[in-house]
This record gives C-alpha cells, sequence and structure tokens, in this order.
C-alpha cells in the first residue's frame, strides 16, 4: 500500500474504521492534497469510461461508487475547516480550491462515454435483472447525469461548466461575507442598566464574550442567532432592541466590503442562465425536477394554504401585544424589535408561562442525555462517550453508538455544541462519513454542530425552549444518518430528496415536549428538581403559542426564494423583497427569517436554492406521521417506531421517497394535520 508523507492522502486509521486525526492536520496541506486527489479521481473516471468491456453494473456503477475516495476523506475534513475553524488563511485555500472542486462534477457528467455506458446499461434488459436498491442507484446516476446536461452538444456543456464554476467561486465568496459580518458586528453594553432584563447566565455570557473579544465594555452580544434573538426576548431596553435587531437583519446588507448583494444578484443570473441552457424556463424548474414537489406551483400552493391562517394568527397576537403596550402607557406600535419581548408577556399573562422560568430546566447537557434516552427508547440505541478520539476542537465529544439489544456498534456521534469565531452561525448536521456496504461495512460518522453560548465554566448552559426544539431536530438528522443500513454510500443516510430530508428532523422535535422527556431531563439547574406537572401542562396548553410568527417568518422567506428563482430577469434585491412582501400582505411587525442579502440557505451552496419551502413541505409530512404514533399507543409506541426505523430512517434513498412514506403510513401525507399540529383552521 502506498504511503503519503501529505496526512490528508492517507487512510483515517485507529478503532472504528478509522477516523481523522485532526492532530496532523495543517491548512497548508489542504491544496496539494485535494489537487493530488482530484487527479487521482479523474484518472479513475477515465479508466471506467474508457474500460473496453462491455458496461455491467460492477464496471460502471459500482466502480463509480468506489472511485474518489482519498477525495471524500479530504473533503470531509475540508468541510469542517470550512463551517468550523474559518480563519484567513484557510478563507483563501477555499477561494482557490471551490471552482476545481467543482470542476469534478462537470467532468463526471460531461464525460460522453461515461454517460453512454451508465444509459446502455440503464435501457438495457440486463438491468431489471439487478436487485432493487442497484436498479435505484442505476436509475439516480442516470437521471443526475441527465438533469446535469449529459446530453447537451460540446459548446453547451462548456457554457453550463464554466457557470458552475463561478457559482463555485461566488457561493464561497457568499458565505465569507456573511461570516465576516457575523464575526465583526456586535451590540456593545456599557452599564448596568443596558442589562436590564436579561435571565444572569445570560448576562454572564455576554460579559465573557466582551472579555473574550477583548472589548473595554461592560458586555457584548455577538451577531448570531443564538445571542440576538434572547436579547430581542429579554432586554427591557426598547433602543437598545432596536440596534440588536438592525445588525442581526442587516447583515451582508451593510455599506463595506462585506455587503452581499452583487455576489447573490450575480448567482441569481447564473443559475437562471444555466437552467435554460439545460433545458428548463427558470432555475426553480430545474431545482424541482428531483424533488417531491416536482412542480414550483404545488409549492406556491402549499405556501397560500398555510398563510393566510398564520396572517390571521399574527394579526390576533399583535392585538394582544398592543393592548398590553397601550396599557403599560408605551406611545409606540408594535415593531419587529418589539414582537419576541412582547409575545413573551402576552405568553406569561395568557398561559403564566414564562420562558425564562422553563430556561432554568433547560440544561444543554440533560437535554443531549434526554435526546439519547429518546433515541434509546425509539430505536433501542445507546450511547457511549469516547475520549481517545482526536477532534478538531477542545469544545468536540464524540459518542460511540450501538445497538442496545445486539451491542452492535453502528457509528459514531460527534457534538460540537458552542459558538465561537471562525463558526458559521446556526445549527447542522454533517455526515463525515457515510454508511455503506459496498466492501464491508463502513460505520457511519455524523456530527450535530450548534452555537450555544457557553458562559463560565463553573455554570451549567441553559438554553431557550426554541434552541432545545433545534437540538431534538438536528438530532433527529443524525440518526437518519446513523440508522442508515444500505449497500451504496450515494444512497445512504440523508440523501434523500431536498423536501423529505427534513422529515425525520422534524418529526424527533415532538419528543421534547412529551411528559416523560420533561419528567426525566428537564431538571432545575440549581435544585435539580424536575419540572412540576403544571408547568408541563402549562408548556402543553401554550403548545402553539406564536406559531403564526414562526409560520409567517419561515413561509415569506420560502415565498422570496421560490420567485427569486422562478424570475429570469435581474432583480435588485432591496426592491424585490419588497415586492413580494406587499403582494403577499407580510405583517409590518415581521421580517423574513431570512432577508435576501443573508439568505445562506440559498446562496452559499444549491442546496436550498428553490428549495427552502422544503421546511414546510416536510412539516406536512412529519405532522401526519406523528398522528400515527397518537393513532397508536402514544409517542413511544413501539410498533410504529420500529415501522419508522424499518421504513424510513435504515432505508436512506433505496426507495422512490413518496412511496416510503406511503409504506410506513398506509397513506400519502396529508396536510390537514398540518392544520391541526398549528391549530390552524382546517380548510374544507
Amino acid at each position: 500500500m502506498k504511503t503519503y508523507t501529505n496526512p490528508l492522502l492517507q487512510e483515517w486509521s485507529g478503532p472504528y474504521g478509522g477516523v481523522p486525526d485532526f492532530t496532523k492536520y495543517k491548512i497548508s496541506h489542504f491544496k496539494p492534497a485535494i489537487e493530488f486527489a482530484i487527479q487521482e479521481k479523474l484518472e479513475e473516471i477515465d479508466a471506467i469510461a474508457n474500460n473496453s468491456e462491455k458496461p455491467t453494473f460492477d464496471n460502471t456503477v459500482k466502480a463509480l461508487e468506489l472511485s474518489g475516495e482519498k477525495l471524500d476523506r479530504i473533503h470531509s475534513v475540508y468541510g469542517i475547516y470550512r463551517s468550523n475553524l474559518s480563519t484567513p488563511e484557510f478563507n483563501a485555500v477555499d477561494t482557490e480550491m471551490s471552482p476545481k472542486l467543482a470542476e469534478i462534477s462537470d467532468k463526471l457528467y460531461q464525460n460522453e462515454k461515461l454517460f453512454l455506458r451508465i444509459e446502455g446499461l440503464y435501457k438495457s434488459e440486463e438491468s431489471k435483472k439487478l436487485t432493487a436498491e442497484q436498479q435505484r442507484l442505476l436509475w439516480l446516476y442516470y437521471t443526475d447525469f441527465v438533469r446535469e446536461g449529459a446530453e447537451l452538444n460540446k459548446e453547451d456543456k462548456e457554457k453550463v461548466a464554466k457557470i458552475n464554476q463561478e457559482l463555485a467561486g461566488l457561493f464561497t465568496l457568499f458565505s465569507q461575507k456573511l461570516l465576516a459580518e457575523e464575526n465583526d458586528q456586535f451590540l456593545e453594553l456599557k452599564s448596568e442598566s443596558d442589562l436590564d432584563g436579561l435571565p444572569e447566565e445570560f448576562k454572564n455570557a455576554a460579559i465573557a464574550e466582551a472579555k473574550e473579544r477583548k472589548q473595554n465594555v461592560l458586555a457584548c452580544i455577538g451577531n448570531t442567532r443564538s445571542s440576538i434573538e434572547p436579547f430581542l426576548t429579554f432586554s427591557n431596553q426598547r433602543n437598545l432592541r432596536e440596534k440588536a435587531f438592525e445588525i442581526f437583519i442587516k447583515r451582508g446588507d451593510n455599506f463595506n466590503e462585506n455587503n452581499t448583494n452583487e455576489t447573490l444578484v450575480s448567482i441569481l443570473r447564473l443559475r437562471a442562465e444555466k437552467a435554460q441552457i439545460l433545458g428548463f424556463k427558470n432555475f426553480a424548474e430545474w431545482s424541482l425536477s428531483n424533488k417531491m414537489a416536482k412542480d414550483p406551483q404545488k409549492t406556491l400552493d402549499l405556501m397560500y394554504s398555510v398563510w393566510k391562517p398564520a396572517v390571521e394568527k399574527v394579526k390576533n397576537d399583535v392585538s394582544a401585544m398592543q393592548k398590553m403596550v397601550d396599557e403599560e402607557g408605551g406611545n409606540f406600535k408594535i415593531q419587529p424589535w418589539d414582537y419576541r419581548f412582547y409575545a413573551e408577556k402576552v405568553r406569561k399573562a395568557k398561559y403564566d408561562l414564562d420562558q425564562n422560568e422553563i430556561k432554568q430546566y433547560l440544561q444543554l447537557e440533560n437535554l443531549r442525555e434526554g435526546m439519547f434516552w429518546t433515541a434509546g427508547e425509539l430505536f433501542d440505541l445507546g450511547f457511549k462517550q469516547l475520549f481517545d478520539v482526536p477532534v478538531y476542537h477542545p469544545d468536540v465529544r464524540v459518542w460511540e453508538v450501538n445497538n442496545k439489544i445486539t451491542g452492535k456498534v453502528i457509528g459514531l456521534w460527534y457534538f460540537d455544541p458552542y459558538a465561537r469565531t471562525g463558526k458559521r452561525s446556526g445549527a447542522w448536521m454533517n455526515s463525515h462519513r457515510d454508511q455503506q456496504k459496498i466492501k464491508e461495512n463502513v460505520l457511519p460518522i455524523v456530527s450535530n454542530n450548534c452555537n450555544f453560548i457557553k458562559g463560565n465554566a463553573d455554570e451549567p448552559v441553559l438554553i431557550s425552549w426554541d434552541d432545545a426544539t433545534t437540538l431534538f431536530h438536528e438530532f433527529g438528522h443524525a440518526l437518519h444518518g446513523l440508522c442508515s443500513n444500505v449497500t451504496f454510500p450515494s444512497l445512504s443516510g440523508t440523501s434523500v430528496a431536498r423536501d423529505y430530508v427534513e422529515f425525520p428532523s422534524q418529526l424527533l422535535e415532538h419528543w421534547l415536549a412529551t411528559p416523560e422527556v420533561l419528567n426525566k431531563f428537564a431538571l432545575h439547574y440549581k435544585t435539580n428538581e424536575p419540572l412540576s406537572q403544571s408547568l408541563v401542562e402549562r408548556i402543553a396548553k401554550a403548545a402553539n403559542f406564536n406559531e403564526g410568527f414562526a409560520t409567517v417568518e419561515t413561509i415569506s422567506s420560502s415565498f422570496v426564494d421560490m420567485r427569486l428563482h422562478l424570475t429570469t430577469e435581474k432583480v435588485d434585491p432591496h426592491q424585490f423583497e419588497k415586492d413580494i412582501l406587499t403582494e403577499i400582505n407580510m405583517p409590518s411587525e415581521i421580517v423574513m427569517r431570512h432577508r435576501i442579502p443573508q439568505f445562506a440557505h440559498i446562496f452559499s451552496s444549491d442546496g436550498y436554492a428553490a428549495g427552502y419551502y422544503s421546511y414546510l413541505w416536510a412539516d406536512v409530512i412529519n405532522a401526519d406521521a406523528y398522528e400515527a404514533f397518537l393513532e397508536g399507543n402514544g409517542p413511544f409506541d413501539k410498533q410504529v417506531s420500529k415501522r419508522l426505523y424499518d421504513v424510513v430512517l435504515s432505508a436512506g434513498n433505496t426507495i422512490d421517497n413518496e412511496k416510503m412514506y406511503e409504506d410506513f403510513r398506509g397513506h400519502a401525507p396529508k396536510s390537514d394535520a398540518l392544520m391541526r399540529a398549528r391549530n390552524f383552521p382546517v380548510q374544507n
């Protein structure tokens, strides 16, 4: 076996089929390793394409699945640095390498000899003799090749390749600008009065942030959602709430070198051009061609069906808030920086439920244990912490995941919970290695990454109910990757349609609110007492409170995303955003969850472009699926959870996603379940 001096080119070693050794990697290793691995992958592709033997599944499709192993390993580590350890030195490498990495896909999909082999096999009688999983993989390769332009003429192929490389560079540029805005901007709190209303642990975290930033002020509020939203919820200083709100919604939209508007307009132009070359009217139609929804109009129809009742709910909620403002003698109309603050006051008055009171019971480590327990009850999974696996930052911890019944190890789970400079905002799941059995049983390695505020070393980290929900959501993605039991990596875990991938994650959110989880794991950080039955009941009663806000905030972003990608004209981001929100009658008290200049979901890659509706689409599926548990023996129904494991979580993308869901539920998802879940009137 050949050895390499560059550690990124070396196979992962150690237990569990090998793990990345972060103690050996340096940023200077990336460029030479990537260039070497790209060349090796391209040589492997050419060898498959030029094979003189008749195309078979093994010498063509399986061979493609086995190609590029070094590049896959490098790309996993590269992605970790990009999302969690970004520095100016790494950004320089990223800017140079992103177009080169994009070029590989073009050389794959535009390899005419390779496509002819795949097409010939796909249309042959031999394909009917393949296993169901092999047929699914062959179908996936064939349709992906066609979708990416394999049937284009040479001139158009070159145009598409050039666009893809330009887009890769622009995605990197957008991400770097947005991260700079989040790293460089913050709200200064200069006096004790500036901290008025903030929970004690949040104050301490803000004071620690100022020290970490070496700022000569009392405290700082970082420009990330996990810092800004609690401040907007609890700060009694209205002028400071407005300042915090402004820096957050203007990320990427300031008059500085990190303004993203020009970048995103170029992305939209190139996407529209690419879609038309590929034979589609617009990028939205191209993007949805491999999704469950298929037709952009279907997504718009779903959005409109939920939009009107959500807006009505917001109007009622705002009315209650405005009444409270008026009773307090406040001479102002509710503004977006007031919404969370007064929503919290109304929640407290209406349900005797204070989010800050609940937060005292939501210790991050206890909730993590609660997730483990839930996975054990539902899917017989066990978790054992490991201390000898290399990690990329001291905050990261690793667990072995096993089947408690058989004792068999099924994968590794990395947990990176805290915010820091160089880490992108938000929360996400990554697969660092996909489960597969193509040569041997390869264990998945997945991570959950969050941006919770660390606070003082001697204090437990307390998180909000919304953050706890996000924690369970991302763990749902992790379980989807960990429970995978398929042969081929391209069909593994979360490699499903984009508007189906959010289903398992959104489904798992339901278990946070179950009495079983709350009673065991929501323990007061000082007294260790569990939530009182009264508080559990009040949480249940208030479950749909503020659902209008959450729905409007998210669907408005979905509308704008879809409409941006349905147009082929050059847009002015500010005017476009304003026009669409006016058209749909956006409540003035709410802004989009992601304004266009900071919409990383759709401008840091093609991942969710014309696809942000996926959260709503998956919520229809998730609401309908959870009713399967409620129709049975409740949230921990063993038969339903086994069916979910067998039919959904372990199956990856081996079955058509619509059929997969119907196999689980017995019928297609019904949107009525979503309306019931959100306490909206069910449409006749």
